[in-house]
């Protein structure tokens, strides 16, 4: 399971709290963004009841976090996997 925590954070704790989102168990990956947010997390589990340790327990306990908006990924799509599907048969 794959899902994208928008995390909105204290201006001055937002690189701190980058890095330490990072280190947490389950975040697979961290951007510092603009737009609706200050930080995404990529948070990668196996089980949904993972999920909601993750986010509310570990990344909302973080000092400095501010709100959290999650988004579950239902599917996942890449360009490296449509242009393997056109490659198909061509050989």
């Amino acid at each position: 399971m794959h899902a994208f925590v928008l995390i909105d954070g204290e201006p001055a704790r937002v690189a701190d709290l980058a890095i330490e989102l990072a280190e947490l168990d389950g975040v697979s990956e961290v951007y510092s963004v603009a737009g609706h947010a200050d930080i995404v997390a990529v948070v990668r589990v196996r089980h949904h009841e993972e999920l909601a340790e993750v986010v509310t327990r570990r990344i909302s306990s973080l000092a400095g976090v501010v709100d959290t908006r999650t988004l579950i990924a239902f599917q996942a799509y890449s360009r490296h996997d449509l242009d393997a599907i056109w490659d198909l048969g061509s050989e």
